[in-house]
C-alpha cells in the first residue's frame, strides 16, 4: 500500500527532517535536504528549477539542472517508497517549470496554527496549547541553512513568532490567575532576548501579582538599564506606566479586576441562556451584536466574526422571515477601511442573501431603514468587484439614509459609498470629502468607530494628495481614539501610513533600510488579525513599489527575491518574465493584462505594469497605463492605500509620454 502523502511529516523547527509514523526517512546528503527545505519555504508554490539551481550553488556547475532532477528523484523515492512505477508522485510534484511540495504536515505550520488558535481560546486552554506548540521547537528554524539567503526571511519570521508565543503564553497564564508559573519561562526568555519590552512588562507584572513588589521594581530598573546600555533608548510607554502603577500600588494591576469582569460576563451569559429560549429569534440578533464587537478586537476576532456571521445569516434565512433576515444582515454595521475583501466567496454569499432579502421585503416606508442597511451591505461586500449593481446600491442607501435623518444609518451608508469610490485612479478628493463628513457626523452623534473610520479615510486621501501634515493629524486622532476605546486593528493602518510617509520622503538610495523595516513592521502587525485581503501580497508589492518610485525604468532591478504576490500576481507576471529574461512571455502577459480591481491598490498595479511596458517599449500597454493614470495627475501613486506608494503619478506619466513620443522601433 502506498503511503498517504499527509502521513509524511516534515520538521524544520531545528534540523530539516521527514518521517512517517514517527520513523525518520533517509534524506541522503545536505543538498537533498536543501532542496526539500527550499520547497517547504515556498509553502506549496512552484519553485522553478532555475531558482533551485541559483539557491543551491553560488557558481552552478554545467550539470546543475540534471543534478537537481536527480535530487528530486531521490527525495521522491524517500518520501513515497511504495509508489508503483510510472505512477505520478503525489507529494513532490512537477508543475510547469519546477517543483512543488504538496503537504500540510510541517511542524512550523502546525506551530503557527496553534499560536493563532490560542489567541481565541480561554486563558487556561491557551496556555496549555501554547506550551505544546513551543515544544515543537528542536532548535533554530532551518538550523543547517543559517547562511542561506533563500530561507533568511522565513527563519526570521518564525523566530519572531516563537518569541511572541512565549510572551503570549505568559499573558495567558497571567489571565488565568497563575502568575507564578509565568516567571521562570520569562526569566529564561529575557536572558536570550533582553530587548523585548513586552517580556519585561509581563515578568514585572507576574512578580507583582505573586506579592513580590520589590522584585517587580528591580526587574523594571533592570529593563531600563538594559535598554539604555544595549540600544541607547528609554523604556516605552507601557513599561513606564507599569513602573508608576507598581510604585502607586494601583488596584488595576490586581488580577482580581480581570476576574471580576470575567465573572460578570459569565453570569450574564448564564442568565441569558436560562431566560431566552434556545430557538428564539432574538438570539440571532443578539449574536450579531456580539460579532460586531468581536470584529474589531484583533487577535483572530475578525476572522471568527466573518465565519459566524455567515452562519447567523443562514439561520435567519432558514426561518423564512425576510424582516428577521434583513435585521441580521444589516445589524453588522462594522466600519470597513480596506477596499479588497478578506473573503470574496463569503462576501458574495452575503450579497446574494441581502439581494434575496431585498426582493422579499415589503415595499413599505416602515422597511426603509432595513432596506437602507441591506443596500449598504451590498455596496460594502461588493468592494473591489466592479459589479454594476454595487455603486447603484451605495447611492440608493445614501439617499434613503439622508431622507430618514438617522446619523448611524447615514454613517453606515457613507461607508458603502466609500467602498465604491475606487472606480478609477485619481478619486482621492472624493474620498476625502466622504471622510470629512464621516468625522463631523460621528463627532456630533458619538459614533466612535465611524469617527475612527473617517480619520483613516482622510489619512489615505491626504497621503494620496501628498498633504502629509493633514494626514498626520488624522493618524494621531485615530490612534488616540483606538487607544481609548480598545480598537487594536487601527494601529495596522496608522503604522502603514507612517511607512508610506517615510517612503514618499525617502531620498536616494530609495529603498533605504529604515523604510523597508517600516514596511516589515506593518507586515508583522498583520500577522494574526485575520485580514488576508490586506496582508496577502502586500509586503512584496510595497517593497517593489518602493524600489520603483522615481525609477520607472528599473523593473528588472526592483524585483527582489522570490515572493508570494498573492492576488497581485497577474500584474507582476510581466515583470517576473522580464527578470527571467523571457521577453516573449512578458509581452504575452502584458497583452493579456486584466484591468485591476476597483480598489485602492489599482494605481500601484498600473505603475508596475507601466514599468514592464517601458522596459519592453510595449506601446499599447503604455497607452492603457497612460489613460488609466492621467486622472490622478498630481497625486502619489498608490498612496491612497495608506500602506504603499510607487511615487508621484507625474513621474510615471512623464516616462510614458517620453517613450511614446519617440519613434517606434523598427
Amino acid at each position: 500500500m502506498s503511503r498517504d502523502r499527509d502521513q509524511v511529516a516534515f520538521g524544520v523547527l531545528g534540523p530539516v527532517t521527514a518521517e512517517h509514523d514517527g520513523v525518520p526517512l533517509a534524506l541522503k546528503g545536505p543538498r537533498h535536504r536543501a532542496v526539500l527545505a527550499r520547497l517547504i519555504v515556498a509553502r506549496g508554490r512552484v519553485v522553478p528549477v532555475a531558482r533551485l539551481v541559483a539557491d543551491l550553488w553560488e557558481e552552478p556547475p554545467p550539470t546543475a539542472v540534471g543534478t537537481v532532477r536527480t535530487f528530486v528523484g531521490d527525495l521522491r523515492r524517500a518520501l513515497e517508497p511504495d509508489r508503483p512505477p510510472r505512477t505520478p508522485p503525489r507529494l513532490l510534484v512537477t508543475d510547469g517549470p519546477g517543483y512543488a511540495l504538496r503537504t500540510q504536515t510541517v511542524d512550523a505550520w502546525r506551530f503557527e496554527t496553534a499560536v493563532e488558535t490560542a489567541a481565541e481560546d480561554e486563558p487556561a486552554r491557551a496556555a496549555l496549547s501554547l506550551r505544546a506548540a513551543l515544544e515543537l521547537w528542536r532548535g533554530p528554524a532551518y538550523a543547517e541553512f543559517t547562511d542561506e539567503a533563500w530561507c533568511a526571511g522565513e527563519r526570521a519570521r518564525l523566530a519572531e513568532l516563537r518569541l511572541r508565543a512565549v510572551e503570549q503564553r505568559a499573558g495567558a497564564l497571567l489571565a488565568a490567575g497563575r502568575p507564578a508559573e509565568a516567571v521562570p519561562d520569562l526569566d529564561v526568555h529575557l536572558i536570550g532576548h533582553p530587548w523585548r519590552e513586552e517580556g519585561w512588562r509581563l515578568l514585572a507584572l507576574a512578580l507583582y501579582r505573586t506579592g513580590r513588589q520589590g522584585d517587580a521594581l528591580a526587574v523594571l530598573r533592570r529593563a531600563r538599564a538594559t535598554l539604555a546600555d544595549q540600544l541607547g533608548v528609554d523604556p516605552g510607554p507601557a513599561l513606564r506606566r507599569l513602573e508608576a502603577d507598581v510604585r502607586a500600588q494601583d488596584p488595576g494591576l490586581d488580577a482580581e479586576r480581570g476576574t471580576t469582569a470575567a465573572r460578570v460576563w459569565s453570569r450574564a451569559a448564564e442568565a441569558y441562556d436560562r431566560t431566552v429560549a434556545a430557538g428564539a429569534r432574538a438570539r440571532l440578533e443578539a449574536t450579531v451584536g456580539l460579532l460586531r464587537t468581536l470584529a474589531v478586537t484583533g487577535s483572530g476576532g475578525l476572522a471568527a466574526a466573518r465565519e459566524h456571521r455567515l452562519a447567523a445569516i443562514t439561520a435567519a434565512e432558514e426561518s423564512g422571515d425576510p424582516e428577521l433576515t434583513a435585521r441580521v444582515i444589516g445589524a453588522y454595521d462594522v466600519p470597513a477601511i480596506w477596499t479588497r475583501s478578506d473573503d470574496p466567496a463569503g462576501a458574495a454569499r452575503i450579497v446574494e442573501a441581502a439581494e434575496r432579502a431585498l426582493a422579499r421585503l415589503p415595499a413599505t416606508p416602515a422597511q426603509d431603514s432595513a432596506r437602507c442597511r441591506l443596500l449598504a451591505t451590498v455596496a460594502l461586500e461588493s468592494r473591489g468587484s466592479r459589479a454594476a449593481r454595487a455603486p447603484r446600491a451605495a447611492a440608493e442607501a445614501e439617499r434613503l439614509a439622508r431622507r430618514l435623518d438617522d446619523p448611524a444609518l447615514l454613517a453606515f451608508a457613507l461607508n458603502g459609498v466609500f467602498m465604491q469610490s475606487c472606480s478609477r485612479p485619481g478619486l482621492a478628493p472624493r474620498r476625502d470629502t466622504i471622510g470629512t463628513e464621516l468625522v463631523a457626523l460621528a463627532q456630533r452623534h458619538g459614533l466612535i468607530a465611524y469617527e475612527v473610520l473617517g480619520h483613516l479615510i482622510r489619512v489615505q486621501a491626504r497621503a494620496a494628495l501628498a498633504d502629509f501634515p493633514t494626514a498626520d493629524e488624522h493618524a494621531a486622532a485615530a490612534d488616540r481614539l483606538a487607544s481609548r476605546h480598545e480598537l487594536p486593528l487601527v494601529r495596522v493602518f496608522t503604522t502603514g501610513y507612517r511607512a508610506v510617509r517615510l517612503a514618499a520622503e525617502a531620498r536616494p538610495p530609495v529603498g533605504s533600510g529604515a523604510v523597508e523595516d517600516a514596511y516589515r513592521e506593518v507586515d508583522r502587525l498583520l500577522d494574526g488579525p485575520g485580514m488576508p485581503g490586506v496582508r496577502d501580497g502586500l509586503l512584496p508589492l510595497a517593497l517593489l513599489c518602493l524600489r520603483l518610485a522615481g525609477r520607472p525604468y528599473g523593473i528588472r532591478e526592483a524585483l527582489g527575491p522570490i515572493a508570494d504576490w498573492g492576488p497581485y500576481l497577474p500584474w507582476i507576471r510581466p515583470a517576473l518574465a522580464l527578470a527571467a529574461d523571457d521577453e516573449r512571455a512578458a509581452r504575452e502577459a502584458l497583452r493579456g493584462l486584466p484591468e485591476p480591481p476597483a480598489d485602492l491598490v489599482q494605481e500601484a498595479l498600473w505603475c508596475v505594469a507601466a514599468a514592464a511596458a517601458l522596459a519592453l517599449d510595449d506601446r499599447p500597454t503604455l497607452h492603457r497605463c497612460q489613460e488609466a493614470l492621467r486622472p490622478a495627475t498630481g497625486q502619489l501613486a498608490g498612496a491612497g492605500t495608506g500602506l504603499l506608494t510607487a511615487g508621484p503619478i507625474d513621474t510615471w506619466l512623464t516616462a510614458i509620454e517620453n517613450t511614446l513620443s519617440r519613434s517606434a522601433p523598427l
